[in-house]
């Protein structure tokens, strides 16, 4: 079981480290559920999009920035309470996987109008999806989630970020969005990177079967 588990599970380096476990045991011991703490990452996701899609003013672009990153530990955070902490509940792998793609979809959509490519926030947020989609689809055919790629969710979020921080000094100089331009381009391309490894790796594991 503890094997399968292992599978089915993002690594995340910063899930040993002393301020996860310790926040993780203390909301273990509180009333608070890790789904609970699953549908407050689509929360922070909701506000970071808001302030993207409202103004390029610095104090907005760092404060999104910080959403996105609040988001990330929600999602560290709800599965070392449900495995750590014991609270593991049977609907947790819906609330694993569903708000991560709304959460995903509302920040990247909302880099790709204020960056004036609509279409482009649309591509990545599909094709961030779709990472999720093959990894997924891999564990349901009996195989461990693969959870490598150049655009994995940690590094989506880290080039969003990037990208957040860098249209912060950005503002200060231009009323130009090049960085976010550039961050929602970099996504997309990325995620259509490891799409198309993860479904080559998908496809020669299964021949192996």
């Amino acid at each position: 079981m503890g094997e399968e588990q292992n599978a089915s599970r993002r690594p995340i380096a910063s899930r040993s480290s002393s301020w996860a476990i310790g926040t993780s045991a203390w909301l273990a011991r509180t009333g608070v559920t890790p789904n609970t703490i699953s549908m407050l990452s689509v929360v922070f996701a909701a506000i970071g999009a808001s302030l993207i899609l409202s103004t390029a003013h610095p104090i907005a672009m760092i404060s999104a920035a910080i959403s996105v990153q609040l988001r990330l530990v929600c999602n560290l955070l709800d599965g070392m309470v449900a495995i750590e902490g014991g609270k593991k509940t049977k609907s947790g792998p819906l609330y694993n996987e569903f708000p991560d793609r709304i959460a995903d979809s509302l920040l990247l959509v909302a880099v790709g109008y204020a960056c004036g490519f609509a279409w482009l926030g649309w591509l990545s947020a599909l094709l961030a999806a779709l990472t999720a989609y093959i990894r997924v689809f891999g564990g349901a055919v009996g195989l461990p989630q693969d959870f490598s790629g150049i655009m994995a969710k940690q590094r989506r979020m880290a080039v969003l970020t990037a990208g957040l921080l860098a249209q912060s000094l950005e503002t200060l100089i231009s009323a130009s969005r090049w960085s976010l331009l550039l961050a929602s381009a970099i996504i997309a391309a990325g995620s259509l990177v490891t799409c198309t490894t993860r479904t080559i790796r998908l496809a020669r594991s299964l021949e192996r079967l």
